[in-house]
């Protein structure tokens, strides 16, 4: 059985917020909204389509309209990747991890479509042995059934397995998967949502960290 790394996508993989950003301006704005900072989007990343949505709602004391959220997937998923980038050092890490014999996949909570979208526009779909996004089971980050289910659909399993995230979702969700977490420095969660979990500040440490942390099983 491989080693198989569960990577979070929004903060962890990509910087997505300049898209979702975008997206939530052309939702908002010609609602009579102000438009959005850079800083109260990342504030509200990690969590779901659903809930990015309602918070951009909330921040602009707006009542949210029942068809919000379809409306902003609608619009947002062809567009996924127009300004949206890995961050420095991912294609990198994720080549170290391969060459290293380790299998890849992708837990978000983002849909499944707009996340294979944005992989694969982005040439980091070849890397992953399975996408689960936050529709593509009955659950989610934090619930641990997510990267369970993840790892069954990339042929893992859980005593072979690490999370790299860069959320409390992701650390929870490991937990109680009884997998060991990584805490991704560069994302967009503040430290305190590492817990006790070890944090890598750049991509470029965290197959030698993935590998101690198997090894210390």
């Amino acid at each position: 059985m491989p080693p198989i790394l569960l990577l979070d996508l929004d903060g962890t993989l990509v910087d997505s917020v300049p898209d979702l950003l975008a997206a939530l301006d052309r939702l908002l704005v010609p609602l009579g909204a102000t438009p959005f900072t850079r800083a109260e989007v990342t504030a509200m990343v990690g969590d779901g389509v659903p809930a990015l949505v309602s918070r951009a709602f909330a921040a602009r004391a707006m009542r949210e309209p029942p068809e919000a959220a379809a409306a902003f997937l609608a619009d947002y998923t062809p567009r996924a990747a127009e300004l949206t980038r890995p961050f420095p050092g991912i294609a990198a890490m994720l080549g170290a991890l391969s060459d290293a014999g380790w299998r890849l996949a992708v837990c978000t909570n983002k849909p499944e479509a707009p996340a294979r979208a944005l992989l694969g526009s982005l040439g980091l779909a070849p890397h992953l042995a399975a996408i689960g996004g936050g529709d593509s089971f009955p659950v989610k980050k934090p619930d641990p059934r997510h990267l369970l289910a993840t790892l069954e659909a990339a042929g893992g399993r859980a005593e072979a397995a690490v999370m790299l995230g860069d959320h409390a979702n992701d650390i929870h969700a490991a937990r109680g998967a009884g997998i060991p977490a990584i805490f991704a420095g560069w994302g967009y969660g503040p430290p305190a949502m590492a817990a006790d979990a070890p944090v890598a500040q750049t991509p470029e440490v965290v197959p030698a960290l993935a590998g101690a942390l198997l090894t210390a099983r």
